[in-house]
């Protein structure tokens, strides 16, 4: 667990540090020769970097220290900080911290901000602390889950976190921040918590969902100061000239480097504003497109000048997240986390060192994951001992039925819109012509037997059904197809290998990836994470499927905070108002499977 204060010099290392950086005593390192990301200008600095142990020493002119315990060349390279992941959900990556450590650090990622909500809803406060532990060399930062559940009207949910948990939880040492939570909230309890955030000294991590205006400013007056949803140039300056940090989203459900980068012009009064994170990516797109180091990659490509870019991922997100005392920034008493870069337009890694030991060469990690998974965090996935076959079915009246439905676009926001479907024998029919599919969210956490049905456009399945076990923030099953039959069998194979995604069609199981550890995670290898993951994809495109990770998109179909309709394991729900509404237009409000709220 990465406690601040540990990170700081004792004081016999900072003795170490003052006699080294005086000429005194003996650097252990020195990195020579390269050009320096300045800790305080936007300059390339001719400079050595002078370690003793775990941190910095100084900066010298080159070749100012002749000896030292070794020696490292970086001439004709950059030499930067480690890259900073503001915003990001470990379980999304499908890798626990350990195997995530693996891909991550040797691209330059070496320190991550994380909102453990998923473990939080499977396994309560000790998941949040799993999220946070790992013996590679990874810092990990805690953003405090404050919404399990999100709502105790509105869904079941898994495990609850008493609110008293996540307010002392904002003053423990390893926190950087409130997670984001209900932008739509405006609730005593919500507000409180957004207030401790504050009296403890940390950001808050927004989730501004596309709101503009009052709805936003309301947000952002209870101390909201960043944003990952920015999709927009106009949101972007909406946001920056509000005086949030936007924080550009580049995850497997969509990626805003292109959107925000493609016009710089526009977006340049606010690009001193801005940090990077990767919020929901998962294990194949970051082996494949990169961490941190994509959206360098890529702001660099649409003509940012490189040191701002590098800025970007390191000095802003250190400077506002209150972590550059300790890390982020070449500078003395610092952390000697830091790579060397040959090609700053490339974003290739030779070295990457995390606190004074080099920790990867060339792309590949040279330490090993011995972290061990306990064994609560398995079997987590419930269900009743027989599942109702029934349990998809929708009624209805009359050869056609009116439902209220949501289109995806722009990853996963929603639409809504009203089609009319099909209805053979009193139940209504998912319609592949038009792809307008069923969709159910199952609870997987108490085996009630509990679940909610809607429709959804945009996977563009031909046949077959698709299900996951982590439908966002609840974790619980999302399951989505083209006939109740595939569905069931979806679900049942889920259950089989205790969670993880699968693809189905014709009866058969085409694809499956497996996630044991508490249905989001595995703890094998990456390599063999992203393959299952790659396996899964090209099967599911096979069945029609147009979404290039739909797994992980199906996971947000149900989040109910994001505009315009969620489901959850109780219903239709309109995130606007924050409730339920009826998925038969016109309809009780019991045919959208909830009971009152």
């Amino acid at each position: 667990m990465t406690e601040k204060t540990d990170l700081y010099p004792t004081t016999a290392e900072m003795v170490a540090l003052r006699s080294v950086a005086t000429g005194r005593a003996l650097p252990d390192v020195i990195i020579r020769g390269g050009l320096v990301q300045s800790p305080g200008t936007e300059e390339w600095l001719e400079r050595d970097i002078v370690i003793s142990g775990r941190h910095i020493a100084t900066l010298t002119p080159w070749g100012h220290f002749p000896e030292a315990g070794s020696s490292i060349d970086a001439t004709g390279s950059y030499v930067v900080p480690g890259f900073i992941d503001t915003h990001l959900h470990i379980e999304y990556t499908n890798l626990t911290p350990g195997e995530l450590a693996r891909v991550s650090v040797a691209r330059g990622t070496t320190t991550v901000l994380t909102d453990p909500n998923g473990a939080a809803n499977v396994w309560g406060p000790r998941g949040m602390d799993f999220l946070l532990e790992t013996q590679t060399p990874l810092h990990i930062f805690q953003q405090v889950s404050p919404t399990t559940p999100a709502s105790t009207a509105l869904e079941t949910g898994g495990a609850i976190i008493p609110e008293e948990t996540v307010l002392s939880r904002l003053h423990d040492d390893v926190t950087a921040t409130l997670g984001e939570g209900n932008p739509f909230d405006y609730g005593d309890v919500s507000t409180n918590r957004f207030r401790e955030a504050l009296v403890a000294g940390r950001r808050i991590t927004g989730h501004t969902a596309a709101q503009t205006s009052e709805s936003l400013w309301g947000y952002l007056a209870a101390g909201v100061g960043d944003d990952h949803n920015s999709a927009t140039i106009d949101e972007v300056l909406e946001r920056t000239r509000l005086g949030a940090m936007v924080t550009i989203m580049g995850s497997s459900l969509t990626d805003n480097t292109i959107p925000l980068f493609s016009d710089l012009d526009r977006v340049a009064p606010a690009l001193r504003s801005i940090c990077f994170c990767a919020d929901d990516k998962h294990a194949l797109d970051i082996s494949v497109q990169g961490h941190i180091d994509h959206h360098v990659r890529q702001a660099i490509a649409f003509g940012v000048d490189p040191q701002l870019a590098y800025r970007m991922a390191t000095t802003h997100a250190a400077h506002y997240y209150r972590l550059d005392q300790v890390l982020g920034i070449l500078a003395p008493s610092r952390l000697a986390d830091l790579q060397i870069i040959p090609d700053l337009a490339q974003v290739h890694p030779d070295l990457v060192m995390v606190a004074g030991d080099v920790v990867a060469r060339d792309g590949k990690a040279l330490f090993t994951n011995d972290d061990v998974v306990p064994t609560w965090a398995r079997d987590t996935v419930r269900l009743p001992s027989r599942l109702d076959p029934k349990i998809f079915e929708v009624h209805a009246v009359g050869d056609t039925a009116r439902v209220r439905a949501m289109e995806m676009y722009n990853g996963y926001f929603k639409h809504a819109f009203e089609t009319s479907l099909k209805v053979v024998d009193g139940l209504v029919k998912s319609d592949t012509e038009t792809d307008v599919l069923k969709i159910a969210i199952l609870d997987r956490h108490h085996a009630s037997g509990e679940a909610g049905v809607g429709f959804v456009r945009g996977f563009g399945l031909s046949r077959g059904a698709i299900a996951i076990s982590m439908n966002c923030p609840n974790m619980n099953i999302a399951v989505v197809g083209a006939d109740d039959e595939s569905m069931l069998l979806a679900v049942a194979e889920l259950e089989r290998m205790q969670g993880g995604f699968v693809t189905v069609a014709d009866g058969e199981v085409l694809a499956s990836v497996p996630l044991p550890i508490g249905g989001m995670m595995s703890d094998a290898p990456f390599e063999e994470t992203a393959a299952a993951l790659k396996a899964g994809h090209e099967r599911t495109a096979e069945l029609g499927c147009r979404i290039p990770s739909p797994y992980i998109i199906l996971s947000f179909v149900g989040l109910y905070v994001v505009p315009d309709l969620g489901i959850t394991e109780r219903g239709l729900i309109d995130a606007f108002e924050q409730s339920f509404v009826d998925l038969l237009l016109p309809g009780p409000v019991e045919s959208c499977g909830h009971g009152e709220v």
